[in-house]
C-alpha cells in the first residue's frame, strides 16, 4: 500500500467543460500519485441542503461527469457548509407534489446507486430524512463530530418507501432500522459509529482531511478491481429495487394530497405538532 499520510493534494478545482448546475457544486482534486477525486456538494445552505427534483436531477448529472472521467476513481459527497449534509426533501416542494409526481420522483438512493465508483458521504451536521438515506446508502461514510442522524418522515407527511427502507436493515439490523424509521429519534455521530452506520468519526477541524485519506485508500487499488467490487456490492441494492411494488401505493393511492398529509406539512410551517388522530367515538 501507498504511504497514505505522505500524499498531497492539489486545490480542488472546476473542470472545463462542466455542464452548468445550479443547485449542485462539481469539483476534481487530483492525487500526486495519479488518479483523482470527484466531490460533489449539494449547494442549498439556506434549507439545510434540502433537495427537491431538480437538486435531483443535478446530482444525477454531476454523477455522470464522474462516471464518464477516467481519472476519477472515488465521488465525495457532501453539504454546503457545516450545519447539514441533507436534511431531506424541501418541506415546501414536498408539499407542492401530486401523486404522479410522487410516483416519479427519482430517489435519493438512486444518485449514489447511478454512480460506477465508491461513493463516500462526507456527513456534517444534519443527515436527516433523505439525507440519511444518501448517507447509508453511500459506499462508506465519514462523519464529522457535530453529524446528526435520523428520519422524520412519518412525521412530516413523507411516505418513504421501496429499499431505501429496506437496506438500513442490511446496514444496522432489523430493530435499530425499525427504532430509527418508526420511533423518529436523532442518532448522534458517536451513537452511528457504535450501530455501524457510519465508518469513522472525527472532529470537525479534521474531516476533510479524513475524507481525503478515505479517498486514498480507494485509490491505492486497481480502478478495475474497484469498480468491479462496487458493482457487485451493488446487487444487493439491484435484488432489492427489483420489486417494483409501491407500498405507499398500494395501500393509500392519494396520499401525498390528502388531508393528512397537508395537516403534517402544515404543522411543520407552524412549528406545531401535527393533529394526526381523530377523536374516539
Amino acid at each position: 500500500m501507498a504511504e497514505i499520510a505522505k500524499v498531497t493534494w492539489s486545490d480542488w478545482e472546476v473542470p472545463v467543460g462542466l455542464p452548468e448546475l445550479k443547485e449542485v457544486l462539481y469539483e476534481r482534486c487530483t492525487r500526486s500519485i495519479g488518479g483523482s477525486v470527484a466531490r460533489i456538494t449539494i449547494n442549498r445552505p439556506q434549507v439545510l441542503n434540502a433537495v427537491t427534483s431538480f437538486t435531483m436531477k443535478e446530482l444525477m448529472i454531476a454523477v455522470d461527469v464522474a462516471n464518464r472521467d477516467p481519472s476519477v476513481g472515488v465521488v465525495v459527497l457532501q453539504g454546503s457548509g457545516d450545519r447539514a449534509f441533507c436534511s431531506g426533501g424541501d418541506v415546501k416542494w414536498e408539499g407542492e407534489r401530486t401523486t404522479a409526481d410522487w410516483f416519479f420522483d427519482v430517489p435519493p438512493n438512486h444518485v449514489v446507486r447511478f454512480s460506477s465508483k465508491p461513493v463516500i458521504a462526507a456527513v456534517r451536521g444534519y443527515a436527516i430524512g433523505g439525507g440519511n438515506h444518501l448517507a447509508y446508502t453511500c459506499d462508506l461514510t465519514i462523519a464529522a463530530d457535530n453529524a446528526v442522524f435520523g428520519q422524520i418522515g412519518s412525521r412530516h407527511g413523507s411516505p418513504a418507501d421501496g429499499y431505501m427502507v429496506r437496506y438500513l436493515v442490511r446496514v444496522i439490523g432489523a430493530k435499530r432500522a425499525r427504532e430509527m424509521w418508526l420511533t423518529r429519534r436523532r442518532i448522534s455521530a458517536q451513537q452511528a459509529l457504535e450501530w455501524g452506520l457510519v465508518n469513522a468519526v472525527v472532529p470537525l477541524d479534521q474531516h476533510e482531511a479524513e475524507v481525503l485519506k478515505w479517498c486514498d485508500y480507494v485509490l491505492d487499488g486497481s480502478p478495475t478491481c474497484v469498480r468491479i467490487l462496487k458493482a457487485v456490492f451493488d446487487l444487493e441494492i439491484d435484488e432489492m429495487a427489483g420489486d417494483v411494488r409501491r407500498y405507499a401505493h398500494l395501500i393509500s393511492p392519494n396520499f401525498v394530497e390528502s388531508e393528512e398529509a397537508r395537516e403534517a406539512q402544515r404543522a411543520f410551517f407552524e412549528k406545531r405538532p401535527p393533529a394526526f388522530w381523530p377523536e374516539p367515538k
